[in-house]
């Protein structure tokens, strides 16, 4: 269903777990009411109606569409008491009543935020961590309007009167109100719990040169802000801005990564949305999750999972250095995280900075990749080398430099590089003065490789010695991805099978004609 204005807005939809595929039909049954079905006649939703002998159904002047039997007054079903991710005018939310968000701003299948009226009396938003999708909610919101001393003096129900004025009813007829607002003759009023997890209350004039939707309020409030203290406690600073560490009641746990995106473009509005959306579908072990985003004039904020081992850089260049098993388990990480963005997305996404420092580790030292889904956003003098480059120099794939398409395959090449430092815990480019003909590392490597001193890589490494077979594997694929001809690199997909050893690895041929690269 949608609102009648000049820009069509969405106020209820068929909340079924899956998206429904194209060519699907909406009935009205006698015995069911309303049944969607696809195109083969599978039954997606239907109302859930307790008597039958439906006669018709209709949409009344409030926006409530309701499934009729002729001789009662009374709705069989109505949208009223069965709503999604908005309420309207008119419209109650009664206890245990709730409203889900949608799981981003296109795709209308339930996403992990919810509104819920407790039966205690409490107005909560919650959050469900994704993708596990568990039992337990996790607030980030109460109206505290539960009084655990006098029960009738705590919330009954969520109200949203015609006047467009919202407030929770008290069991004793006393109203909390959020404050007063312009006339509801003048304007049309809805509440929606958006995909970030913000609860908004808009308001639209009636009048047909309006603008749109403005936000009266939301719920919380300067959530980002809050959470980072003022942004005094910095983690780290890259390419799009500074990140600080925040505490938020979203998830399971407090803590948060902001990233506060002070490079980006003032002009890139609808690109910001667009990749925030983006980046909002994705869900991966291997990535580090988007948890929800701050938009308000010039402040771009980004919050995302707090990761408590730090960096890839830190832990393989630092000491204790980690084991071969660890190494090797940190590199399909990554490299099955990559898959996912370039294969398994519903938008495809290139990476463009794949580098140590853009590798997070969790609690358990799992690798999750960052920073995926923003180099569109960078500002045309940002980049590192060029200004019509992304990425940081030594991992950066030849084609960049060529004015050549840019494809999939520039992270391939990255993640060559990285490979190669993952198995020798080298940089990609050493002082010279200490190693000499080393110093780059993918032709030492390459000399290494072609000479069978693979031991050199490793230095005295027994637990990679002890399996020459996989460090071998190894090495090959991370030969194979830093080819300079995009077309001999394998897919990430690829890289993943060569990796585990389901799929053989043929001997890599010289990656470049000459010995000196960029």
């Amino acid at each position: 269903m949608v609102c009648k204005n000049t820009r069509k807005t969405i106020i209820w939809h068929a909340n079924t777990s899956d998206l429904v595929p194209q060519g699907s039909i909406l009935n009205l049954d006698t015995q069911n009411g309303l049944i969607l079905g696809d195109p083969q006649g599978t039954t997606l939703w239907t109302t859930d109606l307790v008597v039958g002998n439906i006669d018709y159904g209709f949409m009344n002047d409030t926006g409530n569409f309701v499934v009729m039997r002729s001789d009662s007054t009374d709705p069989l079903w109505e949208s009223f008491k069965n709503p999604t991710d908005t309420l309207l005018p008119d419209q109650t939310l009664e206890r245990g009543g709730f409203l889900v968000s949608q799981r981003s701003q296109a795709n209308f299948t339930q996403g992990r935020f919810y509104l819920r009226m407790l039966d205690n009396g409490n107005l909560v938003l919650v959050t469900k961590r994704v993708p596990s999708n568990s039992v337990d909610d996790d607030e980030y919101y109460n109206s505290g309007t539960f009084d655990p001393t006098n029960i009738t003096n705590s919330g009954d129900k969520l109200v949203f009167e015609e006047n467009g004025v919202m407030y929770i009813l008290k069991r004793n007829n006393q109203r909390k109100i959020p404050g007063s607002i312009s006339s509801a003759s003048q304007n049309y009023h809805r509440v929606s719990l958006n995909f970030d997890g913000f609860l908004s209350h808009y308001y639209h004039s009636r009048s047909s040169n309006s603008s749109g939707w403005d936000v009266f309020w939301s719920q919380p409030d300067n959530i980002c802000v809050e959470a980072t203290k003022e942004f005094k406690e910095e983690l780290g600073r890259g390419a799009f801005g500074i990140v600080y560490k925040g505490v938020m009641t979203i998830g399971s746990r407090n803590l948060v990564a902001i990233k506060k995106m002070d490079r980006v473009s003032h002009d890139t509005q609808k690109e910001f949305m667009t990749e925030v959306n983006v980046i909002s579908q994705t869900h991966h072990k291997n990535l580090v999750h988007l948890l929800g985003y701050c938009n308000e004039g010039p402040h771009r904020l980004l919050v995302y999972e707090y990761m408590s081992n730090d960096t890839l850089a830190s832990f393989i260049y630092g000491d204790p250095k980690p084991n071969w098993s660890q190494r090797t388990k940190i590199a399909m990480g990554i490299a099955w995280g990559l898959s996912y963005l370039h294969e398994e997305c519903s938008t495809q996404i290139i990476h463009c900075d794949i580098k140590p420092q853009n590798i997070l580790l969790d609690d358990y030292r799992v690798a999750r990749i960052s920073d995926f889904g923003l180099s569109k956003l960078m500002m045309i003098n940002q980049s590192r080398t060029f200004t019509n480059i992304r990425g940081t120099r030594g991992y950066v794939a030849p084609e960049w430099f060529r004015n050549s398409q840019v494809t999939v395959k520039v992270d391939v090449y990255s993640f060559g590089v990285l490979l190669l430092e993952i198995i020798t815990y080298r940089k990609h480019y050493e002082n010279e003065e200490s190693y000499g003909l080393e110093t780059i590392l993918t032709n030492w490597v390459l000399d290494c490789f072609q000479e069978g001193k693979l031991e050199a890589l490793v230095e005295s490494d027994i637990e990679a010695l002890n399996d020459k077979k996989q460090l071998e594997r190894f090495v090959m694929v991370g030969i194979w991805c830093i080819q300079e001809d995009p077309l001999m690199r394998p897919t990430m997909r690829k890289v993943c099978q060569m990796l585990e050893g389901s799929v053989e690895v043929t001997i890599p041929p010289c990656p470049y004609d000459f010995s000196i690269t960029i």
